[in-house]
C-alpha cells in the first residue's frame, strides 16, 4: 500500500441514527442536546449543530430498532470522488452503488464494511442557509449561536463496533484512504481499537472490538464543544432532564479528549467532547500504540472505564442461547 497520504475524502459529513422512540429522541436532540431541526418528513428528521456548514450532520430515522443507518463522508472534489469509487469497486468489499441523494446532498456512492455498516461518499452538497431568526451576526459561521441545551458546535466523530478491528482498518485504508493516528494492541495479538483520520484532525472515526456477535453496531456519535466548561454545563442540563449519564465528565487517555457520555431515550450512546488544539500535521505520522496494560489503568486522570462502555452498543447485542 502506498505511504503517500490520501486526501480524497474531505471530512465526516453526517451520520444516520436509528431510533424506535422517535418523538423522545427528537426531543432529546433538539431541546436538550441543542441541535437545530432543518427538515422533517414522515421517516426522518434532519438535524445540525450551529457551525456545521452543510444542511444536516445528523439524520434521525424512525426504525424498529436502534443503531446507525449509514455514515457519510464528503469527497474533496468530483475527481477525488471518482478515484475513491474506483478504489472501492476494485476492493472486493460489498458495493451498493449510486443513490440519487438525499435532502442535504446530491447523488452518493454507497458501500459496506465487512461488519454491516453502510457508508456513502458524495461531492454535491447543500450548504445551510440560515432562515430568519437563525442568521448569525458573524458571517463566518453558518448559524447564530442560540445556547439552547448543550449547544454543541459541530459534528466531530463516531465510534463503530466490529468483530475484527484489523479487518476494519484494512477497509478504512483501502476505501477511504484513512490514516491511523492511535490504536490499542491487545496481549493476544488482536487490535482492540483504531482511531482514523482523513484530514488533519486527530480522528473522525474510531472502531473498537465487539464481542457481541451483532451486526452493524454503533458505539457512539459525538459532537464537539468549544470548551470543557460547555461540557460541565451540559452535565447539569442532562441531570435536570433525567438523561442517563453513563460516564464522565473526564479526560480520555487516548486522543486526550475531555468527554461526557449519555444515552439518548432510545439507548443510542451520544458523547460531547472537547478535543482542544490537537491536530495531526505530520505527513509521516506514526500511530501511537497503547498496550492492554496501559489501557487497564483507566482514563487520563485514573477514572476506570465503566463496564457498560465495553458491552453496550446499538442495536442491542443478540441474546445468547443457553443450552
Amino acid at each position: 500500500m502506498s505511504t503517500e497520504p490520501c486526501f480524497d475524502i474531505a471530512h465526516l459529513a453526517h451520520v444516520e441514527v436509528y431510533t424506535d422512540r422517535y418523538a423522545d429522541s427528537l426531543d432529546f436532540f433538539t431541546r436538550i442536546y441543542g441541535l437545530t431541526l432543518t427538515a422533517e418528513d414522515e421517516t426522518s428528521a434532519y438535524l445540525r449543530a450551529y457551525d456545521d456548514y452543510e444542511f444536516h450532520s445528523l439524520k434521525l430515522t424512525r426504525h424498529h430498532t436502534t443503531g446507525v443507518g449509514h455514515i457519510a463522508y464528503r469527497a474533496a472534489s468530483p475527481a477525488a470522488l471518482a478515484r475513491r469509487v474506483a478504489a472501492i469497486e476494485a476492493s472486493g468489499y460489498t458495493v451498493h452503488g449510486w443513490t440519487e441523494g438525499d435532502r442535504g446532498h446530491g447523488r452518493s456512492f454507497r458501500f459496506e464494511d465487512p461488519f454491516g455498516h453502510v457508508f456513502e461518499i458524495y461531492w454535491d452538497t447543500l450548504r445551510y442557509a440560515a432562515p430568519e431568526g437563525e442568521t448569525p451576526k458573524l458571517k463566518n459561521i453558518a448559524q447564530r449561536y442560540h445556547g439552547r441545551g448543550a449547544a454543541p458546535r459541530r459534528l466531530d466523530h463516531l465510534n463503530l463496533l466490529a468483530g475484527d478491528v484489523a479487518e476494519f482498518r484494512r477497509f478504512m485504508q483501502t476505501c477511504l484512504g484513512s490514516r491511523v493516528t492511535e490504536m490499542i494492541q491487545l496481549d493476544n495479538g488482536r487490535i482492540g481499537g483504531c482511531w482514523f483520520t482523513i484530514n488533519n484532525k486527530t480522528y473522525d472515526l474510531a472502531c473498537t472490538e465487539d464481542h457481541s456477535g451483532g451486526v452493524a453496531r454503533l458505539h457512539h456519535v459525538t459532537y464537539a464543544t468549544d470548551t470543557r466548561e460547555d461540557i460541565l454545563r451540559a452535565a447539569d442540563i442532562f441531570l435536570e432532564n433525567g438523561v442517563h449519564i453513563e460516564t464522565g465528565p473526564h479526560k480520555h487517555a487516548i486522543q486526550g479528549t475531555f468527554f461526557l457520555y449519555v444515552w439518548e431515550p432510545a439507548g443510542n450512546r451520544v458523547e460531547l467532547a472537547n478535543s482542544g488544539a490537537r491536530l495531526i500535521l505530520a505527513p509521516d505520522w506514526e500511530p501511537v500504540v497503547w498496550t492492554e496494560t496501559e489501557r487497564k489503568k483507566g482514563q487520563a486522570w485514573g477514572l476506570k472505564t465503566i463496564d457498560t462502555f465495553h458491552s453496550h452498543g446499538t442495536p442491542p447485542a443478540p441474546r445468547k442461547e443457553h443450552g
